[in-house]
């Protein structure tokens, strides 16, 4: 039964993207360089990835009427609809290259942000634990590789990524605030 949550999923994250964009297909399977300790995340991200796809695919969803079934509904529609939109405004990069459009204005990573609403609507739809941890450990192991990301948007875009970083949030929010610069 888990896996007809999948196909919504990979509906948006490939076919969406693809019909939009056949090149954003590629730029979205880009990984930045990583280095040291980004390494072990990267690999704890895509094995933690394949987990949580297989748990899914697996599972058995609990569809007796519960604050599981209803908070997992609004997190599982949630992370749909998040991922949408931030696939289709993935698909239309600005001319410098940084996406300041749509639901980029206000999450500098809102596909990550769309896995783990709808990773997280997924373990409360099977009410499993073992799946929320899961989901928390691709979490923190998504971090880092959104760290090296970051590093990398800083060297191919300078200066409009730094603004664009001094603007909008890592993950989601008011515009970042900074403290105010020194005058001499």
């Amino acid at each position: 039964m888990g896996a007809w949550l999948l196909l919504p999923f990979f509906l948006l994250r490939f076919g969406l993207l693809a019909l939009l964009d056949r090149q954003a297909v590629g730029r979205a399977a880009h990984f930045a360089p990583m280095y040291g300790g980004e390494r072990a995340a990267y690999w704890v991200y895509q094995l933690s990835n394949l987990a949580i796809l297989l748990f899914i695919l697996t599972a058995r969803i609990q569809t007796e009427p519960s604050p599981f079934l209803f908070g997992g509904l609004v997190l599982y529609g949630a992370g749909l609809l998040l991922l949408a939109l931030a696939v289709a405004a993935f698909a239309s990069p600005a001319k410098d290259g940084v996406r300041r459009t749509g639901v980029y204005r206000f999450s500098r990573n809102p596909m990550y942000v769309a896995y783990f609403l709808y990773f997280l609507g997924c373990s409360l739809l099977a009410r499993s634990p073992l799946l929320a941890v899961l989901v928390l450990g691709f979490q923190a192991s998504a971090h880092w590789v959104i760290l090296a990301e970051e590093r990398w948007c800083n060297r191919q875009f300078g200066e409009a990524y730094l603004q664009y970083m001094k603007s909008v949030r890592r993950y989601l929010g008011p515009p970042a605030k900074f403290p105010p610069e020194e005058s001499t």
